[in-house]
């Protein structure tokens, strides 16, 4: 029997060479060993099964990728933009970090966004992100923006997905650290923001001995304004939620839309040791209970509270109190095994997927069994604070046994789940429809955290691509010392099993989770228009100028530059300032060409800015260094780049 690699050579060969087959081989060349593919896959050490593999990722220049996954940056501070199936990383998005190839932080309108993020008095520049959500129009992802929380600082930003730029950046003024975000409700009416770590509301100070009685958490309901792509903080508002510590959060939809569910951990409320050897760190501390509480939120329910002004106010912020909370059923409590992490709902809104960390089993919860329950007032018990617990048994269609370590899941059109196993280093193919149907299980490599499927958490996922966001590589890669990157797995999900067919490096970060959108859902601009158009008001700016209109206005020792810059020269291209000048540039790209972009730097004055077609930026700074100093074009734009340049000379005082 002929192999399968001999049946898809005719074909592998014309889509390698083109129309015509390629000459019969020579001898082997190199490490490629030669044209033909039989010697090369000899050459190599391939197998038939890569050779599939790298035919169902290959993408060849100029043709498009189906799918866009947008991984979280973890430490980095932004996004990844990557396509799928080739795997090609496609465009780091700065969000919460300065990155100078965007000339994002220094010193241009961006400058201004990073600003709107400072905590405390203090200028942060760098976030740890952890969970971007797409935009949503009925459950389904609508490709126009993508929000991302920063864990580390507790904030919220609103990256627009027609140019790939961030446009607002949210500082919580009530938590000090969030995970649960930035989940979107169904059709993006509020972003999603639940706390991590408990702390006094607002900021304050509490000794840890009033753990119990001082510290909270909190659900924030960030209102979005769909018009306007920015959250709106006056129409927002937060639930208070006892000192547990809030994990990942989903919004229910369809049949469990108008609640919002959150997992926890910690309901032993542990604190650490705090120099008392007799006392658990609070790894084991927090890990003492089998249960802890899947938090459901009756989101509509907590608007009209708002809407009727049952609240307190704590840093400007409108709070529904956990007592108010508790007596309302605006929050209740349903115990969930054990150190849980996921909670992710399913494609038709009626079941929530719980995986625990300690535990062996997903959970499947039933929502109209839930529903019934609190219907009915049917509950369990209460917990310390008053709020009411469901029964679990009650509430769940069953367990499924997949491993030790469950984390997420996400979902494909066969009423398919697949859920990430940290400890066991595997993804678990199972069906929620029929827990009776037996599991599949795939090694990936290794100790995989997040997952995302193909538009895998709307209500109508796509199926094809499971991708594994592992936290380990070890092995896989050339060594690049003791700091390694993660390793991203493509699985093929379109056939009977699972394959793995590509591994990706993320090298500059802990990506955590990340979501896949079909690429023909995302309308990007090609250039701003018209010429002088300002990114973030989506307006030719006051401040723009027409080809002619250049020039330099002073008063007294406030000085405006109002430059043009095109293929290849500024206008004005030398500007004679005096010392201690107080400096405005206003920078008009006259250029309205497709990926016709240019840069600008000012020498030592630490002026960095990116100049796409037909954009508007805006730089304010004091002339307080005397001398010469060069700015260039750092965007090699023409054959006379290096020419594209100029000189700001700036009197010493007194000259």
């Amino acid at each position: 029997m002929k192999s399968a690699i001999s049946l898809l050579l005719p074909v592998f060969s014309l889509a390698l060479y083109g129309c015509q087959p390629p000459a019969p081989a020579a001898a082997p060349q190199g490490a490629s060993g030669g044209s033909d593919l039989s010697a090369v896959m000899t050459a190599r050490g391939l197998t038939d099964e890569d050779v599939l593999a790298a035919a169902k990722t290959w993408t060849p220049s100029g043709k498009h990728d189906d799918y866009v996954l947008f991984a979280s940056g973890g430490q980095m501070g932004g996004l990844i933009a990557i396509g799928v199936p080739s795997m090609r990383i496609l465009k780091y998005i700065s969000v919460f970090e300065t990155e100078p190839w965007q000339g994002y932080g220094y010193g241009g309108l961006s400058s201004k966004i990073l600003k709107e993020g400072n905590q405390g008095g203090k200028d942060i520049t760098w976030g740890d992100v952890h969970h971007p959500n797409l935009s949503e129009t009925n459950g389904d992802y609508d490709g126009k923006y993508i929000f991302v929380n920063d864990k580390a600082n507790a904030r919220i930003a609103v990256v627009d997905l027609a140019d790939f730029s961030t446009k607002q950046i949210i500082a919580n003024p009530l938590i000090m650290s969030d995970h649960g975000g930035a989940f979107v409700t169904p059709n993006t009416d509020y972003v999603i923001e639940s706390s991590q770590y408990a702390a006094p509301l607002g900021g304050g100070y509490a000794p840890l001995s009033d753990y119990n009685e001082k510290y909270r958490g909190a659900a924030m309901f960030w209102k979005f304004d769909k018009e306007k792509g920015r959250i709106d903080p006056s129409k927002s508002f937060a639930v208070e939620l006892p000192p547990y510590m809030q994990d990942l959060s989903d919004a229910g939809k369809l049949a469990s839309d108008g609640y919002v569910f959150i997992g926890s951990w910690n309901t032993e409320r542990a604190t650490g040791t705090g120099g008392d050897k007799s006392k658990p760190y609070l790894e084991s501390g927090a890990s003492q209970n089998d249960m802890d509480f899947l938090h459901i939120i009756d989101w509509k329910k907590a608007e009209k509270l708002v809407a009727d002004g049952k609240t307190t106010t704590i840093n400007g912020v409108k709070v529904i109190s956990l007592e108010t909370a508790a007596k309302e059923h605006v929050l209740t409590f349903v115990p969930e095994p054990k150190s849980p992490h996921g909670a992710d709902v399913t494609p038709d809104g009626k079941f929530i997927v719980v995986g625990g960390k300690l535990d062996t089993h997903a959970t499947l919860y039933d929502f109209a069994k839930i529903k019934d329950e609190m219907d009915k007032g049917e509950y369990a018990s209460k917990d310390p604070y008053g709020v009411d617990v469901l029964d679990f048994a009650k509430s769940i269609k069953g367990q499924k046994e997949i491993g030790l370590g469950p984390l997420h899941s996400v979902f494909d059109d066969k009423g398919n789940v697949y859920t990430s196993v940290f400890l066991d280093s595997t993804v678990v193919k199972w069906n929620y429809l029929n827990l009776d149907q037996p599991t599949e299980s795939i090694a990936v490599n290794y100790n995989i955290g997040h997952i995302a499927a193909a538009e895998g958490d709307t209500v109508s996922p796509d199926g094809h691509y499971v991708v594994a966001m592992n936290k380990m590589a070890e092995d896989r890669f050339t060594p690049v010392g003791p700091l390694l990157p993660q390793n991203f797995q493509l699985i093929d999900i379109s056939g009977p099993t699972m394959k793995i067919i590509y591994d990706l490096p993320i090298p500059l970060g802990e990506p955590h989770y990340a979501q896949m959108i079909k690429a023909d859902k995302l309308h990007t601009i090609p250039a701003y228009t018209p010429a002088g158009t300002n990114p973030y008001t989506n307006a030719v700016d006051p401040g723009a100028v027409k080809a002619g209109e250049e020039r330099i206005e002073r008063h007294g020792n406030k000085v405006d530059v109002y430059m043009s810059v095109i293929r290849s020269h500024f206008t004005p291209d030398y500007l004679e300032l005096n010392q201690g000048d107080d400096v405005t540039l206003h920078v008009t790209s006259l250029e309205q060409a497709y990926d016709q972009t240019h840069g600008f730097t000012i020498d030592m004055y630490n002026v960095n800015l990116s100049m796409e077609p037909g954009k508007y930026e805006e730089v304010h700074f004091t002339a307080d260094r005397a001398g010469v100093f060069p700015f260039y074009c750092t965007e090699f734009c023409s054959a006379l780049h290096l020419e594209m340049e100029g000189y700001m000379l700036v009197k010493p005082k007194g000259a």
